[in-house]
């Protein structure tokens, strides 16, 4: 192939990624709905991230892209295995047990912003234009349009739900700027790295995870390859491939635009369920569209 020829094979691999990313990950909310009437937050990320460290590993094996040298960089996998996995994925459980499906996956598109202000403080090349900062606040506004901050949800108080997906957002938007800065510059193939940072996960989580009543999550056969193939093999290991390699060849801001896609994603799938939606609701979807398309502008 020819300089032309590759550009265009890399485009539409970047394209089908980013687009694959935000359809798997906005999916994801509905099965941790699922599965959190049946275990707790912290038993749906132990078999989340046990059931996408296995085939990962397989997958990482299959290619020789794993090597044990690797693990002379055993601290940056630690810390992203808490940035982008244990915290992140608890923060997510956590918070879909309390919200509803569709409320949750909107208050996920605060991620961005939080990547935005880590990549201004930490990342000199990634500093922030005056386009990108109005398609942060325009895709924030759609957030928060969708978020209904008024509505019965969070005027009752329910401000731990609220609080565990801003926290979940805060640590991956912070691991978007810790890999581009730390991980990337290593040049691990991103089935490896995805294989380290879910072992080191599954490692903590082996450690903190109680294993009483896991049993509840047989009596819904849909809830349990909900949770394994929806949220382990495709929202978790397929789904840090597409993450490393988008981090690779976008950058930390303008990969990280893909979380505006899973608000709309779970709204969607929540709207297939009785979860009410306005006219505000594809208002804020618009916006958050045009927030996407001016953060990926250089």
């Amino acid at each position: 192939m020819n300089n032309k020829e590759n550009m265009g094979v890399s485009t539409l691999l970047s394209f089908c990624a980013f687009w694959g990313l935000g359809l798997i990950w906005g999916s994801n909310f509905i099965y941790m709905k699922m599965a959190a009437e049946l275990i707790s937050p912290l038993q749906i990320v132990f078999l989340r991230v046990l059931a996408g460290f296995l085939p990962v590993l397989l997958y990482a094996l299959w290619r020789r892209e794993l090597s044990l040298k690797h693990l002379r960089y055993w601290y940056h996998f630690l810390v992203m295995s808490l940035l982008a996995t244990v915290v992140y994925y608890f923060g997510f459980a956590q918070g879909t047990s309390l919200l509803l499906s569709g409320l949750a996956g909107a208050l996920s598109g605060a991620i961005p912003l939080f990547v935005f202000l880590f990549a201004v403080l930490f990342l000199p090349e990634e500093r922030g234009s005056l386009l990108k900062i109005i398609g942060v606040v325009i895709g924030c506004l759609g957030v928060v349009l969708l978020a209904h901050p008024t509505q019965a949800d969070l005027a009752a108080g329910n401000v731990a739900g609220v609080l565990s997906m801003v926290g979940g957002s805060l640590s991956v938007g912070a691991s978007f700027v810790y890999a581009k800065k730390y991980i990337i510059p290593l040049k691990i193939p991103a089935s490896a790295l995805t294989t380290w940072q879910l072992g080191f996960g599954l490692l903590i989580l082996l450690v903190i995870s109680d294993y009483s009543g896991l049993s509840r999550l047989t009596e819904s056969p849909r809830a349990l390859w909900g949770l394994v193939i929806g949220l382990g093999l495709l929202g978790t290991g397929a789904a840090y491939i597409f993450y490393y390699y988008l981090l690779e060849t976008l950058g930390a801001v303008r990969a990280s635009s893909v979380t505006y896609i899973p608000p709309v994603v779970a709204l969607a799938i929540g709207a297939t369920l009785s979860e009410a939606i306005g006219i505000m609701d594809y208002l804020a979807t618009g916006l958050i569209f045009l927030g996407v398309f001016l953060l990926k502008k250089k």
